[in-house]
């Protein structure tokens, strides 16, 4: 397709206009703009060309009825935003309807005089009407033809010829154009059709559509056609140029309606609706051949009725009279902001049409099908001014200008009280993205603005300082209804703002001298003395300090009144960290050292002489920026003798931790402090080292504080490591027995039945080996109890850690300076100086609560609940005298730990316990067999033994937390309980899925399921445990002749 100049029509064919696309909000054109974020989210599946050409089928829909838009004799239909009189557009009868900027005579600006432009300060093009013309018979307005752009080969031909070509001449090519027919103004549909580069195939295939569409209908508002459907119903394949174009256009059209209504629906949709399966299955099928869109379809018919349910829906479920299948965030924004790029001059983007008025007058026409309302308009308004500026490399400072008023006008609506959700979060990601962009010029002004290019500033500080005004004060971010009080500010104020600006920017200038220099010695291979190299960052320092007050503080100036000062300080601050790192380094004074102090005393009188000249305004007299610069000579010795202090303090804490790993027993210091007494002897000598670290009479920097902080950190999770060395659950765990089938005829069955008609049973021999009878004494071993010390003392930890960093945090002899800047790239975004450590203390409570619970379990109270619990017979070896046992533990464990520690070792004891009676169920070995029957009988003993965690102690564990635990033994009794017929099927279908053999074949056997330990009743290793101590014949000959299990001895 030949597109036409919007400067001179017909002054030059545009080459390879006709692969190349403007700028879209999906992608920038320049590459080194990449850095301006696209803010309303991406579209799955859809290009910027996909986008494109969906804005126009829109845009021409919704102003079908405009003049200028329609043929001869003009399809007729109407849109609620539709202002013009008519849809005439070749009658000569053109109207002003209200907004209009200009005269339009066919849909033609005849006298351009933007009041859009005027507002925003944009200068005008000064075209005469003459100047954007179309040669009439190519058939623009004919009936039966499509828009067509004029030939550039009949550039400069006049003629008398009568401007009402006919139809015919519509389909002929642009060489058989006679060079005698009179020119005519372009209309808005032909300037649209040109700025969205739209072929005259497309147009042509979109208004046949709308003929066929509107036939009977000729009252039909645009919003209530659903432009894809339509397309797709009339337009078959022998319309394309061949069968993959086909396929690619209805893919399209496909993919546009699954973004509108089923990925970014305006109405929430269920993912259960079936007109929404429906409709994804169709789009799924069609990636791989066109659907049919035949009348007699299926598939057809069903495209139809899924897309007209799923458009016609409303919140409330009450009838509508507008369909919802393009105006879902954030699709309507990606084809408003495609139809907004179209302002823009394609021969000179920086530059906006002097038609504009008219353009965005027509796609207001779309707002009803996009969902769009004036605010929204205005923020996308703003951002496609923003975004011009930017990808045109920052030519024009009049589309930033124009930005920057527009957005005024969308601070105003953010004021508005009846914002809706879907506003506030378009807003707030434009101005992030608007923001993020100009600050990081701001921050790094020095690297982005130069002598030649310095006003750049004065436009873009107030667009920042603008947005971040509106990011804090306009846009709600905090939930709730407002601010209370105590709220932290969201936004600092203008010289807040642009004080940060001159800090962050002064810093990286500096940054970058170092650099610069670093880069040179590395090329060169030279190694410089470090003395050296100082006096020549100590000179440049200067010059750099001389080009901020020559240069940006006389504009920075304007909204901050010491923006040489805080320059000034900012310098003072940089060269002054780099002179302390090289004393850091020395153990001497001399000559080479003598010389950096006195060039750093040179430079610091140069810049607090600055700081000084550029407060003399200030009520304070420039005392506060003073007060920041802390003078070189005072504290450099002192902090070197300092880091030695805390190096020596840190030694002494190393010697005390190594005596403890060599005399630590683990026993409590009393029943009131349940903790290790060399925890106690380790934290006194950290709180003493602080103390006296602030009651040294100097300044104390927050580099300082972490050096402390550091060191004591590396103590303590040394210390937590030797209190973590334990050993592990897994030395606990029985081994598991082998598989084995259940058999009538064992010789242990055998004993059993002898021995049962004796008096004493097992519920008798269990009483017995208790003194007290009724009231067991707990089992807890002496060194499960020294493990409870070891959490007790991890706990101690935890709180004495907290205490001391609120000491280093809160202190008032900390230098707020050096806090906040150089100490935070070290810091990082944390509150707590002992992060790692607190972190390293958590997981060792986790780890030894694991142990303890396990090895109370599992060894201490082995012989009544692992070794006895289902021994022989259900009925006779219940879990009750268990219970009574592992009461009695409960009790003694809250006895010792302390509070903050008996909910996680509680939970733990509870995991071991499930993992217990799990082992017995599935892995009790030769001595357990179970019949179905008794599954009552055990499903009533779990319950008590869950009930016990749920009522022990005040809370500790609730009973969400204990039946969450409890789910996948209860799975495993819900399995006993199936009969074995049942349990066989399960397991040969679940066996053959994991194992992917699909469908058992003739003479095939089951694989044995792999032991995983990970049990569940999905699990086919779970169920063949649960088959394997089934007794019943059954489940024996299943056994035998799948796997030739061995019987039980």
């Amino acid at each position: 397709m030949v597109h036409q100049s919007r400067r001179e029509f017909f002054s030059a064919p545009l080459p390879g206009i006709t692969t190349t696309t403007t700028s879209t909000p999906n992608s920038t054109s320049n590459e080194n703009n990449m850095d301006l974020a696209w803010p309303f989210g991406e579209l799955e599946g859809l290009d910027r060309d996909d986008i494109r050409e969906a804005a126009y089928e829109i845009f021409f829909t919704a102003c079908r009825s405009s003049p200028g838009f329609g043929g001869r004799n003009a399809l007729t239909f109407y849109s609620s935003h539709d202002h013009h009189g008519n849809g005439d557009g070749g009658n000569g009868s053109g109207s002003h309807g209200p907004g209009s900027p200009s005269g339009r005579v066919y849909g033609v600006v005849m006298t351009p005089t933007s009041r859009v432009k005027r507002a925003l300060g944009l200068k005008m093009l000064k075209r005469s009407p003459s100047r954007r013309m179309s040669m009439s018979s190519v058939g623009l307005n004919s009936g039966g033809g499509g828009s067509r752009p004029p030939s550039p080969v009949s550039h400069g031909h006049g003629g008398s010829a009568s401007a009402s070509g006919s139809s015919s001449g519509a389909g002929m090519g642009f060489s058989m154009l006679p060079a005698s027919r009179p020119r005519r103004p372009l209309t808005s549909a032909e300037i649209m059709r040109q700025q969205m580069r739209v072929t005259e195939q497309s147009d042509n295939r979109l208004r046949k559509t709308l003929m066929r569409t509107l036939v009977g209908q000729m009252g039909r508002r645009s919003e209530t056609i659903i432009l894809p459907l339509e397309l797709l119903r009339h337009l078959k394949p022998f319309e394309f140029n061949d069968s993959h174009e086909y396929h690619l256009w209805q893919k399209r059209q496909l993919k546009i309606l699954e973004t509108g209504l089923l990925l970014h629906p305006s109405i929430p949709l269920d993912k259960s609706n079936s007109f929404l399966i429906r409709l994804r299955e169709i789009i799924r099928t069609s990636d791989s051949k066109p659907i049919d869109t035949g009348k007699n379809s299926d598939t057809m018919r069903i495209l139809c009725n899924s897309v007209v349910s799923l458009s016609w829906r409303s919140t409330n479920g009450t009838p509508t009279d507008v369909c919802h299948w393009a105006d879902g965030f954030p699709l309507n924004i990606h084809i408003y902001t495609s139809l907004l790029q179209t302002i823009f001059d394609i021969r000179d983007e920086t530059l906006v049409l002097d038609e504009v008025d008219e353009l965005l007058e027509l796609m207001k026409k779309t707002w009803s099908t996009l969902g769009i309302n004036r605010l929204i308009h205005n923020a996308c308004f703003t951002w496609v001014l923003f975004q011009q500026y930017v990808v045109t490399n920052q030519m024009e400072p009049d589309l930033l200008s124009a930005a920057y008023t527009m957005l005024t006008e969308v601070a105003n609506d953010a004021r508005k009280p009846d914002r809706e959700a879907t506003y506030v979060k378009l807003l707030s990601s434009m101005l992030v993205s608007m923001q993020n962009w100009a600050e990081k010029r701001l921050l790094n002004y020095h690297e982005y603005f130069n002598r030649g290019t310095i006003g750049g500033i004065e436009n873009l500080l107030p667009l920042a300082l603008s947005s971040t005004k509106i990011l804090g004060e306009d846009v709600t971010i905090m939930e709730g209804e407002g601010s209370k009080k105590g709220d932290t500010m969201l936004v600092d104020s203008t010289i807040d703002r642009v004080d940060h600006y001159i800090r962050s920017s002064v810093k990286n200038a500096f940054a970058k001298i170092i650099e610069n220099e670093n880069v040179k010695h590395a090329t060169t291979e030279e190694r410089e003395e470090p003395s050296v190299a100082l006096l020549q960052l100590a000179k440049e320092t200067e010059d750099l300090a001389a080009k901020e007050r020559e240069l940006f503080s006389p504009i920075l100036k304007r909204w901050h009144q010491t923006a040489a000062g805080i320059a000034a300080v900012t310098l003072h601050q940089c060269y002054g960290a780099v002179l302390k790192q090289y004393l850091a380094g020395t153990t001497m004074l001399n000559s080479e050292i003598v010389g950096v102090l006195q060039i750093a005393a040179k430079l610091e009188k140069v810049l607090v002489q600055m700081v000084v000249e550029d407060s003399e305004e200030c009520e304070d007299g420039g005392k506060g920026i003073v007060r920041e610069m802390t003078p070189y000579e005072v504290d450099l010795i002192i902090l070197r003798l300092l880091r030695q202090w805390i190096d020596e303090r840190l030694k002494k804490g190393k010697e005390l931790l190594c005596r403890a790993k060599e005399t630590e027993n683990w026993n409590p210091k009393s029943k009131s402090e349940p903790y290790a007494q060399s925890a106690i002897e380790l934290m006194r000598s950290a709180k003493e080292m602080v103390n006296d670290f602030f009651e040294i009479p100097i300044g104390i920097t927050d580099d300082l504080i972490l050096d402390l902080a550091e060191g004591l950190e590396q103590l303590f999770e040394e210390y937590t490591t030797f209190v973590v060395s334990c050993g592990s659950k897994q030395n606990y765990l029985p081994t598991l027995p082998p598989l084995t089938r259940c058999n009538r005829d064992s010789k242990f069955f055998k004993l059993w039945r002898k021995a049962s008609p004796c008096s004493v049973g097992v519920v008798e021999m269990h009483q017995i080996m208790t003194i007290e009878g009724h009231h067991p004494r707990p089992s807890t071993s002496r060194r499960t109890q020294r493990l409870y010390v070891r959490l007790s003392t991890l706990h101690y930890l935890i709180s004495h850690l907290h205490s001391l960093d609120k000491t280093l945090t809160l202190s008032p002899r900390v230098s707020t300076r050096n806090r906040f800047s150089s100490s935070h790239k070290h810091h990082g975004a944390s509150s707590s100086y002992f992060e790692h450590a607190n972190g390293s203390i958590q997981s060792a409570c986790d780890h030894v609560s694991e142990v303890a619970a396990y090895r109370l379990i599992f060894l201490d109270s082995n012989s009544v609940f692992y070794e006895s619990l289902y021994v022989g017979d259900v009925a006779n070896a219940r879990i009750r005298h268990a219970i009574r046992i592992l009461k009695q533990n409960l009790t003694l464990l809250t006895a010792i730990l302390t509070d903050r520690a008996q909910a996680l070792a509680m939970k733990e004891v509870m995991k071991a316990s499930f993992e217990a009676f799990l082992m017995v169920l599935l892995a009790g070995g030769p001595s357990r067999m179970f019949h179905r029957s008794d599954h009552k009988m055990i499903e009533e003993d779990f319950d008590s033994l869950k009930r016990v965690f749920c009522t022990c102690g005040e809370g500790l564990i609730s009973e969400d937390v204990a039946q969450r635990e409890a789910e996948t033994v209860e799975g495993v009794i819900t399995l006993m309980c199936q009969c074995t017929e049942q349990l066989t099927e399960d397991f040969s279908i679940v066996t053959c899925e994991t194992s992917g053999i699909g469908l058992l074949g003739t003479g095939q056997k089951l694989p044995m399921p792999p032991t995983t330990g990970r049990w569940n009743r999905v699990d086919p290793n779970t169920i063949l445990r649960v088959l394997c101590h089934r007794k019943d014949r059954a489940a024996n000959q299943f056994l035998k002749k799948s796997f030739h299990l061995a019987k039980r001895k």
